[in-house]
C-alpha cells in the first residue's frame, strides 16, 4: 500500500503529484489555483479570455487582459504553494502573457493550443538560477514533443522542463482530428509511452529528468496510479475540479457537471477550426441548426479564430457560461463531467482521490503477492 510520489520539475516539488488544469475563460484563477496549491498540488490559472473579466475589456482588449492577469497570479501567489499559468499558444498576445508570468513570479507556465516552438523571450532571459519559471509544453503525440524539444535543443541548447500529454478525453479544445478521438491508436495510454521514449532520449543527452504529464480523462486516484505504473511523473486533471466550491466558475457552471448524464456530452467544431467537448444545450443546438448568434469581436483574441465568418464568439460564449448565462454560452467539459456528482472543498477532493489512489495500489500490491 503506497502513497503517492512527490511530482519533481527541476527544483519544484509538489507533494500531490497532480497539476490541476487550466480552464478558461475564467474557471480557473486564484480562487481555484491557490486552493489546489495549498493542498500540495499545482495550481494553475488559465490566462485565455482573463480581460473579459474587466469591465473595460471592450475599449482595450490586451491592456484589460494583462492587468486582469497580473491580478490574479498576485492573488493566488498570497497563498504557500506551487503555482502555474496555462498560456494557449494560439493567442494574440502570447508573448504577453508568458513576460507578466515571469515578471510576476510564476513557479512555471504551461503552454498548448500550439506548438510553443519558438521559446519566449522571457523564458530565454529567465533560463538560469534557483526561481526560474519553468516551461512545460502540451502535445498529443510523440511526433509533437520530439519536434519541439528538437527545436529547442538545436536553437536554445536548452529544452523544456516537462512535458504535459493530453489524450483525446480532455476537455475543450481537443489536439485531434475527429476521427482520432474514439479511435484506440490515440488513446492516451498509447501516446503516453511514444512521448515517455523521446524523453529518456532526451534526458541522457542532457543529463536530467523530464518528468512526463499524463492528462485527459483521468479521474479518480486508481487512474492515477495507472498511469503511475506506465511511467508517467504525474497527472493533469480539471474536470474533477469544476466540481468544487473554490473553483471560480459560477454555481450554475458547476450545477451543468452535476446534472450532466453521459449522452449530453458532445464533440462540436469550434471557430477556431479545432473539434471540442461540451455539454450540449440550447445554444449549442441553434448554432448546429445554422442560427447565427450576434457577434461582435472586440478584438482578434485567438489567431486561428476566422470570426468573420464565425456563428458567434467563442471567448464570449465562454465568458457568459462562466458567469451563469447559458442561454448565451456553453460549458466545455472532458468526457467524465458525468461523473461529478456533488460540490465539495478542494481539500476534500484531495483526500478523496488521495484514499482512492491507495485502495488501487493495495489491491495491486495483494494481487501480486
Amino acid at each position: 500500500m503506497s502513497e503517492m510520489p512527490l511530482l519533481k520539475i527541476g527544483d519544484l516539488e509538489a507533494r500531490v503529484p497532480i497539476i490541476q488544469g487550466g480552464m478558461g475563460v475564467g474557471i480557473s484563477l486564484s480562487g481555484l489555483a491557490s486552493a489546489v496549491a495549498k493542498e500540495g498540488a499545482i495550481g494553475v490559472i488559465s490566462s485565455a479570455g482573463i480581460g473579459m473579466l474587466e469591465p473595460d475589456f471592450a475599449k482595450d482588449f490586451r491592456e484589460a487582459n494583462a492587468r486582469a492577469l497580473r491580478k490574479e497570479i498576485r492573488k493566488a501567489r498570497e497563498t504557500k504553494g506551487i503555482i502555474g499559468v496555462n498560456i494557449m499558444v494560439a493567442l494574440s498576445d502570447y508573448d504577453d502573457h508568458v513576460s507578466i508570468s515571469v515578471e510576476e513570479g510564476a513557479d512555471l507556465i504551461i503552454s498548448g493550443a500550439g506548438l510553443p516552438l519558438k521559446m519566449p523571450e522571457k523564458i530565454l532571459q529567465n533560463k538560469i538560477g534557483k526561481n526560474r519559471t519553468k516551461f512545460v509544453p502540451i502535445v498529443s503525440s510523440g511526433r509533437a514533443a520530439e519536434l519541439i524539444f528538437r527545436y529547442w535543443a538545436k536553437h536554445y541548447d536548452l529544452i523544456p522542463d516537462a512535458v504535459v500529454v493530453e489524450g483525446p478525453m480532455a476537455g475543450g479544445h481537443l489536439g485531434f482530428k475527429k476521427e482520432q478521438i474514439n479511435d484506440n491508436d490515440y488513446a492516451l495510454e498509447r501516446i503516453i509511452l511514444d512521448v515517455i521514449s523521446v524523453m529518456k532520449i532526451y534526458e541522457q543527452r542532457y543529463g536530467k529528468s523530464i518528468p512526463v504529464i499524463a492528462a485527459g480523462g483521468i479521474f479518480t486516484g486508481a487512474d492515477i496510479y495507472s498511469f503511475l505504473q506506465l511511467g508517467a511523473s504525474g497527472v493533469q486533471m480539471a474536470t474533477r475540479f469544476v466540481g468544487t466550491y473554490e473553483c471560480d466558475a459560477s454555481m450554475e457552471f458547476k450545477e451543468a457537471y452535476v446534472k450532466s448524464k453521459k449522452e449530453d456530452i458532445i464533440i462540436i467544431d469550434s471557430p477556431v477550426g479545432m473539434p471540442g467537448r461540451a455539454i450540449r444545450n440550447k445554444f449549442l443546438d441553434d448554432v448546429n441548426q445554422g442560427i447565427k448568434k450576434p457577434i461582435n469581436c472586440p478584438w482578434k483574441c485567438l489567431k486561428p479564430c476566422d470570426y468573420a465568418n464565425s456563428p458567434y464568439c467563442i471567448a464570449l460564449a465562454l465568458t457568459n457560461a462562466k458567469k451563469g448565462f447559458l442561454e448565451s454560452g456553453f460549458v466545455f467539459v472532458g468526457a467524465n463531467a458525468y461523473r461529478v456528482k456533488n460540490i465539495i472543498s478542494v481539500k476534500e477532493l484531495i483526500e478523496t482521490i488521495k484514499k482512492e489512489y491507495k485502495e488501487a495500489s493495495s489491491e495491486e500490491f495483494y494481487k501480486s503477492s
